[in-house]
Formats: structure tokens, C-alpha cells, sequence
């Protein structure tokens, strides 16, 4: 049937709608394009995701970050990590160090890295914080320079978007120019579909509990656009009555605790989204917005954030207000 599908969109010469999904990262991802010929690349992408996984997975004992991170001095940067590097290093200078790669050894104590949860108290956070700082990390003739071996390295922030970022430049070489790829909800649309429309992405809404059914608040309409959430109300865990999010606040060794709930990025490129959506939620939403009216060419967000008797409200930036509109 995908054959005589195929066949019927080339002899009528209107593109083909190609779509496939997958399990990478830890999450899943799904693609869509058109192409005239109805040419297939899974096999090209699932090998492009293993070679980043390769790169940067922690859950890889053999990548390149977890030798990097057991101070191995006979492994070498490959081009996919020093990227990464790069483009990390120039946000957490541009947002004042709220986006952090070294903020590993936090997260790991917290629970929610690749580690078990430790007892944490402010003892082990004032152990934990010297460690904690881009300026601690730099790259030096294909190697890391760490001023502390204990220092930790994590692009979880961002290296789903960026995997994004490489499956579309890999189906650009191949000619396609109108296509949607995901990658655990990190999204970039280019052109539109055959009818002219732009691509739908939804938003979630705020759950109560982490394993409460999903649901769409909001949807966006987009073209050449990368779109990005970070939120508080899947990761977390609760002891005392209090919930503790995932999200760490590189500067205090913290998790955040304020309104924000939720937080979406539209950016030009999806790993800016992605670490910009991760910032934004250690931001705040005041002092986010204050950063994004500094940087309007650059960002557009869309907020959810609770009021104090529990509900929550919403609130998008001009750019995101054009494309925004409620789910049906």
C-alpha cells in the first residue's frame, strides 16, 4: 500500500507525505515531510541520533560527556560536543549563568539525573557549589579544561533541541524544504504543508500531579520556527508535603520555587529554544520578560504561571501573540 501511495504522488507529481517515529534519548521523536520523490531517511536519522548520543549521552558510559566527566584524558572533543560547548557557554554568558552545563552535580544529588537522590541539606549544597560554573570549563586543543576534576558536565538542557537542529540541517541537504521534526515535544517547523498552512504545534497544560492524562492549553501556528517547554509539573518529588522541581537554580544549588509553571520558547533554531526554556524557568517570569524585551529579535515566549489561590494564568510576548490562539 506505501508503495502504490508513493507511486500514485510521483505520477501525479505532487509531493509525497513521508512520516516516521522512533525511540531515541529517552523519549521518542517523530518526523514529517514532503518530497516528491517520497524518499525515506530514518535510516540516515536514527544513525545521526545514535552518533549525538554517542557524543552526548550520560546514560552511555562509553560516550564522549561520561569520559569526559571521569576526567579520561585519552578521549577527544569530536565536533557534535564542542558545538554543543560552544553554544552553551554563549547563553549561560548571556543569561548571567541561569543556564549552566556544570550544573550536573546538582542535579545528580536532587534525583533527577542519572544518579540516586542523596539527603540534601545546605552542607552538601555548599560542598556542591564551587563547582558549579561555565567560567570552571573551557575547550583547549579538542580537550576540557576543568579547573576541578569533580566538576560535572550536562547538556540535557539543550541537547534535545540541538538533535533537532542536526535532523534538519541533514534533511535540507537532501532537498526537502517543508517538514516538521520532534523530538520529545522540542519542535522545528520549516515552510508549510502542501495546502499552504503553517504547521500546529500544541501546548500542554499545567497538570496537577505528574502522571495526571496530558492535555492542550494552547496551540501555535509556525513556519520556519523552532518551538521549546520546559515545565515544573512532570518532574518533581515530594517529601515533607513539599514538591521539589527538577529545574536547579545554578546559583543557589536549589530548585526553583515560584509561579512559573511552564514556559515556551520560539526561537530561530531549536537548541536556542531548548536552553532558553530551561533559563527562563530559573529566571522567573519578571525578570524573563525583562530579559526577552532586551532580546526581541531574538525570542518570543509563552508563559503559564499559577495565582495564589492555585489557578493559573497566561501570558505571551507580542512576537507569540500573532501565532497563538486557544486549543479547540
Amino acid at each position: 500500500m506505501i508503495v502504490l501511495f508513493l507511486s500514485a504522488c510521483m505520477l501525479e507529481h505532487r509531493p509525497c507525505k513521508v512520516r516516521f517515529a522512533g525511540q531515541i534519548q529517552g523519549t521518542y521523536y517523530e518526523i514529517t515531510y514532503f518530497d516528491q520523490k517520497g524518499r525515506s531517511f530514518q535510516e540516515e536519522i536514527d544513525s545521526l541520533l545514535k552518533m549525538i548520543d554517542y557524543s552526548v549521552s550520560l546514560w552511555d558510559k562509553n560516550s564522549v560527556i561520561s569520559r569526559v566527566n571521569r576526567n579520561d584524558t585519552a578521549v577527544n572533543l569530536d565536533e557534535i560536543f564542542i558545538e554543543l560547548f560552544r553554544m552553551s557557554d554563549d547563553i549561560s554568558e548571556k543569561t548571567d549563568g541561569c543556564f549552566d552545563i556544570t550544573v550536573g552535580p546538582m542535579v545528580n544529588a536532587w534525583g533527577f539525573g542519572f544518579t540516586g537522590r542523596k539527603k540534601v541539606d545546605k552542607k552538601v549544597i555548599d560542598s556542591l557549589l564551587p563547582l558549579v560554573s561555565h567560567h570552571n570549563i573551557s575547550v583547549k586543543d579538542n580537550k576540557i579544561i576543568k579547573s576541578d576534576p569533580a566538576i560535572q558536565i550536562d547538556f540535557n538542557a539543550i541537547a534535545q533541541g540541538y538533535s533537532v537542529d542536526l535532523i534538519a540541517r541533514l534533511l535540507e541537504t537532501k532537498g526537502i524544504r517543508n517538514y516538521l521534526i520532534d523530538i520529545g515535544g522540542e519542535v522545528f517547523a520549516r515552510g508549510e504543508k502542501p495546502d499552504g498552512n503553517d504547521w500546529v504545534v500544541g501546548i500542554e497544560s499545567p497538570a496537577i500531579n505528574k502522571d495526571d492524562e496530558r492535555s492542550l492549553i494552547a496551540k501555535i501556528s509556525v513556519r520556519n520556527m523552532a518551538v521549546a517547554t520546559s515545565g515544573s509539573y512532570r518532574k518533581y518529588f515530594e517529601e515533607d508535603g513539599i514538591r521539589y522541581s527538577h529545574t536547579i537554580d545554578p546559583k543557589t544549588g536549589y530548585p526553583v520555587r515560584h509561579s512559573l509553571l511552564s514556559v515556551t520558547v520560539l526561537a530561530s533554531d531549536c537548541a536556542t529554544a531548548d536552553a532558553y526554556a530551561t533559563a527562563f524557568m530559573v529566571m522567573g517570569m519578571e525578570k524573563s520578560l525583562d530579559f526577552i524585551e532586551q532580546n526581541k529579535d531574538l525570542l518570543n515566549a509563552y508563559f503559564i504561571y499559577s495565582d495564589r489561590d492555585g489557578s493559573y494564568n497566561t501570558y505571551g510576548t507580542t512576537g507569540i501573540q500573532e501565532v497563538i490562539s486557544e486549543w479547540d
